[in-house]
């Protein structure tokens, strides 16, 4: 049976909003309200806050988390993850929850362990949804996808995609920051070269297209709140208080 580890990776050192994993919202760290909301869904098997600095861990064991180190050579996220997930006995995907989203949907977390785990040959799955009206999908810091029948992405780009000819409306989807892997694809994934379209676009996830493979997009009804500046923090806040 297909086992799931949840990992969410958490560093102290961001350039933005140093220190942001354990910025309180509503009385809780940052990285325990992902942590909670991951807690919920219902198709991972553990649950794992993988991070470098020790003042991260204590108040992740303090609040009752698996804890993972990882090595400060760690370029991302991704490789955070693939650091855990080549140490975890028994299991065969890993999902990469952002540890900055603390409104997460648990719900898509399962859609996309289900997916992997209904799929055996499917080895990568993130997912996208609509712009909404009040989103310019101009703005380079919303990446679009655009998908094939199959609903495998074709390409994923800060640019709008595709480029609208004639002009008109356009159903944009705007990707989500969440991915669900193979372990043994991700390990592969880790190791392969920063190609020219990922160095152009400085998209992570042009690597896998790069080399091939198939990513499989989820439709998510809603996109989650990313906290990237204090003033997301604030935004985030009143938003929880509403839950």
């Amino acid at each position: 049976m297909p086992k799931t580890a949840a990992i969410i990776p958490a560093r102290w050192g961001s350039t933005r909003f140093p220190g942001k994993p354990l910025h309180l919202l509503a009385g809780k760290p940052l990285v325990q309200h992902v942590w909670e909301r991951t807690l919920r869904a219902k198709a991972v098997d553990a649950v794992i806050v993988a991070t470098d600095d020790m003042r991260i861990a204590e108040s992740a064991f303090a609040f009752g988390a698996e804890v993972a180190f990882t090595s400060v050579k760690c370029v991302s996220g991704t490789d955070r993850c693939a650091e855990v997930a080549s140490r975890l006995k028994g299991y065969s995907h890993v999902i990469n929850v952002q540890g900055d989203e603390p409104l997460i949907d648990p719900s898509l977390i399962s859609r996309l362990a289900r997916t992997l785990s209904k799929e055996p040959s499917l080895e990568m799955v993130t997912a996208a949804v609509p712009f909404s009206p009040d989103e310019d999908p101009s703005n380079p810091n919303l990446v679009k996808v655009v998908l094939n029948r199959q609903s495998n992405a074709l390409y994923f780009s800060r640019s709008p995609i595709p480029y609208l000819r004639d002009g008109g409306p356009f159903p944009f989807r705007r990707h989500l920051g969440i991915y669900g892997y193979q372990i043994k694809f991700l390990l592969r994934f880790v190791r392969w070269r920063v190609g020219q379209l990922e160095a152009a676009e400085s998209l992570e996830q042009l690597r896998a297209l790069e080399n091939g493979a198939a990513v499989r997009v989820l439709a998510a009804k809603h996109a989650s709140v990313g906290v990237d500046t204090l003033e997301d923090a604030h935004r985030a806040e009143v938003l929880l208080k509403g839950v």
